[in-house]
C-alpha cells in the first residue's frame, strides 16, 4: 500500500486504507505474544518514515470516538514515544495540527483519553517546545475556569505533569515568569467542590516548595492557611498531598510553620495512623525530615509518648506485605531465582586509606547496614518507614525514647502472634544505634532470647533475627567470646544453610558484619566457618551466591594471612576457581567473584600462588578487550556500543590485590604481559573511577616490582600530577599515594618530577574540609618527596608543617609513617627556618609515636637538638 501524499491543508482528513493499516497494528500490539510484538515494533519503526503517520495518530487518539478507549490511548502513547525520538523532525503542519487537537481535547470525557493528550502535551513541552508554545499556558490556564468538569480536569492534569517535568523552565527568565499567574491561580482551587481537582490544585504548587521559588513565597501563608483548611478532606489523594506538602514545607519554610508546630504534630499523628496506607507512608516521611532538624528535640521531646506507639505499630507486616513476600513459604532453597529481582551490583574501586589507632581501617563512606529485609516488595513502605523514623529519633533522644519503647518492646518480644514478635524484633534492631548505652543492661538477657529466634518455624522471624543480631554485633565481640560470640556464630552458620532463600541471605550479610566486627576473633573456628561457605555453594541459588562471595571477601579481609593454612586453601580454592571456570567475560556475576577473590589473594599471599597465573592473565585480558571495545565505540559509535567499564575497573583491583599479596613474586607475571601499556591508557580514560583503580595498580606494582614500572615513569609522572585535582577525592587520593610509593623506589632520582606534584599537594593539604583519608595520604607524599629530595621540597616547609602535623599524628605507626617523618626531619635540617613557629605541633606529632626504629628516634633527637 502506497501512503498518499496528503497536502497539509487547514483541515486534514485520514486515507480510509491507511487508518485500518494503524488500527490493525494498534490490536496487534496488544497481543502478549513477543514475536507479534517484535514485528508490530519494527513496522511502527518504518511507519516514522511518512511525515503524517503522526497526524494518524493523533486522529485516533482525539477523534475516532468509535474505537474503544485502550486503542486510542495507546495511539497517543505511541504518537508520545516518537515526539521524544523525533520530535525535531516533524514537518510544521504536522506539530501545528497535534497541538491545536490536543488542546481541543483535553476535555475529553473519558478520563483515560484526557490523561493520554495530558502527557502528550508536557511531552511536547518538555521537547522545549513551553517557548515555542506561547498560547499552552495562558490556555490551560483559562480552561480551569471552564463550567465543564472534564475539560476543568483534563487541563489541570496536564498543569500538574507540566509542573512536574518543567518546574525549572517555568521558574525562569526564559517565560517572562508564568508563575507570578498560576501560583495565585492554583491556590484558588484549592476550596474546589471536586476532590479530584482540590487534589491537582495542591500537587501543582508541591513542586515549586523544594526549590523555594519566588512566586510561591510570596504566597507562603495563604498557601498554609489554605493547606490547613483541607488537613481533614474526604478525599485519600488530597490528604496525601497535604502530607507531602507539610513534609516539605519542613524542610525550606520551618520558620512558618514553627508558630503551628504543636497542632502539625499532633495532625501527623493522626495522618500517620491513616487507614489510607498512601496517606500514612507520606506522613510517616514527617517523622524523618523532622529528626533532620535541630528543633526536633525541643518540639517533638512533649509528643514521644504517643509517637513511640504509632511508629511501632507501623512497623508490622501488613496482609499484603506477607502475600508479596510469600511470607507462607517456608521452604524455597530449590527454587531458582527470578532474574528480574537480582539488583544490578555496583563495584566500589579500591582506594587507598591508613590505619588509624584503634584497629581496621576507618571507611570515609561507612556503608550503612540498612534494613534490607524485604526490598524485593514495593521498595519503600510504611514498614520500612517507620523502622527508619524509628532509628534517627533514637540517634536523636537516645536514652529519652528508650523509656518509652522498653514497656512496648517487652510484651512485643514475647507475643504469641508471630507477625507481631517479629516487629518488636525490628524495633530492637532499629534502635541498636541511637539507643545502645541504654541497652547494654538488657542485652545478657535479650542476645540469648534473639538467638534461640534464629530457630523460630516462621523465616520472616529468623530473618529479621539476623539482621537485628548483626546491629548488636559490636557488643557480642566485646565480651568473653564463650559467652555470646561462640553460641551467635554456631547459630548463624545454621542459618546461612537455611532452607528458605530470604533467611539465607539474611543470615550471610548478618554474617559478614560479624566478621567485620569479630575480626582475629574468628580465627579459632576458621575450619567450622568454612566448612559452611563452603557447603553453601553447592546449596545457593543465583542471588545468595552473590552475597556468599561477599561473606567470604569479608571473612578473608577480617582474618587476613590466619586463612593461609595448606587445609584452609584446600576447602576454599576449588569452589571458588570452579566458579571461576564456568563464567564467562560477558558475566556480570564476575564483579562479586573479582572483588571476593581480590581479597582472599591478598589474604593468603603465597598461598595464593598455584592459582596466580591464570586469574593474572584473564584480568589482562578483561582490561584488554575492554579498552579495544572502547576505542571501537568511540571510532565508530552507530556500530559498536560502549562496554561495561566495570569489567576493567573490577580486573585492575584484583590485579592490585595480586600485587599486594603475591610482592615480588609477581614480576614474572608482569615482564611476560603488556599490563603497563595498557595501565598508560587507563591512567587516562575519561571515567575517574577507571584512573582511580589504575594509579592503585601502578602504587602496588610499584611496591611489587619496581624494575618493570621505572621506564615508564616518565610518561606516568605528568599524568599524576594533572590528576592531583581534590573535586574528585578517591581519583586524587589514589594518585597522591602513588606518587609517594614511586619516590620512594626513585631515590634522588625524582627530582625532576618534583614541580609536576608539589604545589597541588601543598594545596590540597591546607584546603579546608578535605576528607581525612586523602589529607593523610597527602601529608605522607609529601613527607616521602621531601625524604627522597630535601632540597627541593624544603623550602616550602613553612606553607605546610602545621596541617601535616596535624595530621599524621592519629595514624598507626607504619612503614608509610616512618617514611615520611624521615623526611620532615630532613627537611627541616635543610630548612630550619621553616619550623620555628610551629614547633610545637611537631613536637606533638612525633608524640604519636609508640615505638619509631632506633635511627628514626636519632633523627628525632637531633632535631630537638638543633632546635635548643
Amino acid at each position: 500500500h502506497v501512503w498518499p501524499d496528503s497536502k497539509m491543508e487547514c483541515e486534514w482528513k485520514p486515507d480510509e486504507q491507511g487508518l485500518q493499516q494503524i488500527l490493525q497494528l494498534l490490536k496487534e500490539s496488544q497481543s502478549p505474544d513477543t514475536s507479534t510484538q517484535r514485528s508490530v515494533q519494527q513496522r511502527l519503526e518504518q511507519l516514522n518514515q511518512y511525515p503524517d503517520f503522526n497526524n494518524y495518530l493523533i486522529f485516533v487518539l482525539t477523534k475516532l470516538k468509535s474505537e474503544d478507549e485502550p486503542t486510542r490511548s495507546l495511539s497517543g502513547l505511541i504518537l508520545k514515544n516518537n515526539v521524544k525520538a523525533h520530535y525535531q523532525n516533524f514537518p510544521n503542519g504536522v506539530s501545528d495540527f497535534i497541538k491545536s487537537e490536543c488542546l481541543q481535547n483535553i476535555g475529553d470525557s473519558s478520563p483515560l483519553i484526557r490523561a493520554t493528550v495530558g502527557i502528550l502535551i508536557t511531552t511536547i513541552a518538555s521537547k522545549g517546545e513551553l517557548q515555542n508554545w506561547p498560547e499552552l499556558l495562558p490556555k490551560l490556564c483559562l480552561l480551569l475556569d471552564s463550567e465543564d468538569y472534564n475539560t476543568c480536569e483534563g487541563a489541570f492534569g496536564a498543569l500538574q505533569k507540566i509542573c512536574e517535568d518543567s518546574a525549572e523552565i517555568l521558574d525562569s527568565d526564559m517565560l517572562d515568569r508564568p508563575l507570578n499567574i498560576m501560583i495565585p491561580k492554583f491556590l484558588q482551587f484549592f476550596k474546589h467542590s471536586s476532590p479530584k481537582i482540590r487534589s491537582h490544585a495542591i500537587a501543582c504548587v508541591n513542586q515549586f516548595i523544594i526549590s523555594r521559588t519566588q512566586a510561591l513565597m510570596l504566597h507562603i501563608d495563604p498557601f498554609i492557611e489554605n493547606l490547613f483548611a483541607l488537613a481533614t478532606d474526604d478525599e485519600p489523594e488530597v490528604r496525601k498531598n497535604v502530607c507531602r506538602a507539610l513534609v516539605m514545607l519542613l524542610e525550606v519554610r520551618l520558620d512558618r510553620l514553627l508558630p503551628h508546630m504543636h497542632n502539625i504534630i499532633e495532625y501527623m499523628l493522626q495522618r500517620t495512623q491513616d487507614h489510607d496506607e498512601n496517606v500514612a507512608l507520606e506522613a510517616c516521611e514527617f517523622w524523618l525530615t523532622l529528626a533532620e532538624q535541630p528543633v526536633c528535640k525541643e518540639v517533638l521531646c512533649g509528643h514521644l509518648s504517643q509517637l513511640t506507639p504509632v511508629l511501632v505499630n507501623g512497623m508490622k507486616y501488613s496482609e499484603i506485605d506477607i502475600i508479596l513476600l510469600k511470607g507462607d513459604i517456608e521452604e524455597d532453597e530449590a527454587i531458582p531465582d527470578n532474574e528480574q529481582d537480582i539488583r544490578p551490583r555496583f563495584h566500589r574501586s579500591r582506594t587507598v586509606a591508613q590505619q588509624h589507632e584503634g584497629d581496621g581501617i576507618e571507611d570515609e563512606e561507612d556503608e550503612d547496614d540498612e534494613l534490607d529485609d524485604d526490598d524485593t516488595i514495593s521498595d519503600w513502605n510504611l514498614r520500612k518507614c517507620s523502622a527508619a523514623a524509628l532509628d534517627v529519633l533514637a540517634n536523636v533522644f537516645r536514652e529519652d525514647l528508650l523509656m518509652h519503647i522498653l514497656p512496648l518492646l517487652k510484651e512485643l518480644l514475647f507475643h504469641p502472634e508471630w507477625v507481631v514478635k517479629e516487629s518488636g524484633i525490628l524495633v530492637l534492631g532499629a534502635i541498636a544505634e541511637g539507643c545502645m548505652q541504654g541497652m547494654i543492661p538488657y542485652l545478657p538477657e535479650l542476645i540469648p532470647h534473639l538467638i534461640q529466634c534464629l530457630s523460630d518455624k516462621k523465616a520472616l522471624v529468623r530473618s529479621i533475627t539476623c539482621w537485628t543480631l548483626s546491629r548488636y554485633a559490636h557488643w557480642v565481640v566485646s565480651q568473653p567470646p564463650d559467652v555470646y560470640l561462640k553460641p551467635l556464630m554456631t547459630e548463624l552458620l545454621k542459618r546461612i544453610l537455611d532452607s528458605n532463600k530470604r533467611v539465607q541471605e539474611a543470615a550471610c550479610s548478618a554474617f559478614a558484619t560479624l566478621e567485620e566486627e569479630a575480626c582475629t576473633e574468628l580465627v579459632p573456628y576458621l575450619a567450622f566457618i568454612l566448612d559452611t561457605l563452603v557447603f553453601a555453594f553447592s546449596k545457593y541459588q543465583h542471588k545468595n551466591l552473590l552475597i556468599l562471595y561477599d561473606a567470604i571477601g569479608t571473612l578473608a579481609d577480617s582474618v587476613g594471612h590466619h586463612l593461609n593454612k595448606p587445609e584452609y586453601i584446600q576447602m576454599l580454592m576449588p569452589p571458588l576457581i570452579q566458579k571461576w571456570n564456568q563464567l564467562k567475560d560477558e558475566d556480570k556475576d564476575l564483579f562479586p567473584l573479582l572483588e571476593c577473590l581480590s581479597s582472599v589473594a591478598t589474604a593468603l599471599q603465597s598461598g595464593f600462588l598455584p592459582y596466580c597465573e591464570p586469574v593474572y592473565q584473564r584480568c589482562v585480558n578483561l582490561v584488554q578487550k575492554t579498552l579495544a571495545q572502547s576505542m571501537l565505540h568511540q571510532s565508530q559509535p552507530e556500530q559498536y556500543e560502549a562496554p561495561d567499564k566495570d569489567f576493567m575497573i573490577v580486573a585492575l583491583d584484583l590485579l592490585s590485590g595480586l600485587a599486594e599479596g603475591l610482592g615480588g613474586t609477581i614480576e614474572q607475571l608482569v615482564a611476560r604481559s603488556n599490563i603497563l601499556t595498557l595501565m598508560y591508557q587507563c591512567m587516562q580514560d575519561k571515567m575517574p573511577e577507571v584512573r582511580q583503580s589504575s594509579f592503585a595498580l601502578l602504587g602496588d606494582l610499584t611496591k611489587a616490582c619496581f624494575q618493570h614500572v621505572k621506564p615508564c615513569i616518565a610518561d606516568f609522572m605528568p599524568i599524576l600530577g594533572t590528576n592531583l585535582n581534590p573535586e574528585l577525592i578517591s581519583v586524587c587520593n589514589n594518585a597522591t599515594w602513588a606518587i609517594g610509593e614511586v619516590s620512594i623506589q626513585m631515590g634522588p632520582e625524582m627530582q625532576p618530577y618534583i614541580a609536576m606534584v608539589l604545589h597541588q599537594l601543598v594545596e590540597i593539604i591546607n584546603r579546608p574540609n578535605t576528607p581525612k583519608t586523602l589529607l593523610e595520604n597527602t601529608a605522607i607524599t609529601i613527607g616521602r618527596l621531601g625524604y627522597v629530595c630535601p632540597q627541593e621540597v624544603a623550602p616550602m616547609l613553612q606553607q605546610f608543617i602545621r596541617p601535616w602535623c596535624t595530621c599524621l599524628r592519629n595514624i598507626r605507626d607504619n612503614e608509610e609513617k616512618d617514611s615520611a617523618f624521615r623526611g620532615i626531619c630532613t627537611m627541616i635540617s635543610v630548612n630550619p627556618g621553616g619550623v620555628v613557629q610551629d614547633f610545637i605541633f611537631f613536637c606533638d606529632a612525633v608524640a604519636s609515636w609508640v615505638n619509631p626504629k632506633d635511627d628514626l628516634r636519632d633523627m628525632f633527637y637531633k632535631v630537638k637538638a638543633e632546635k635548643h
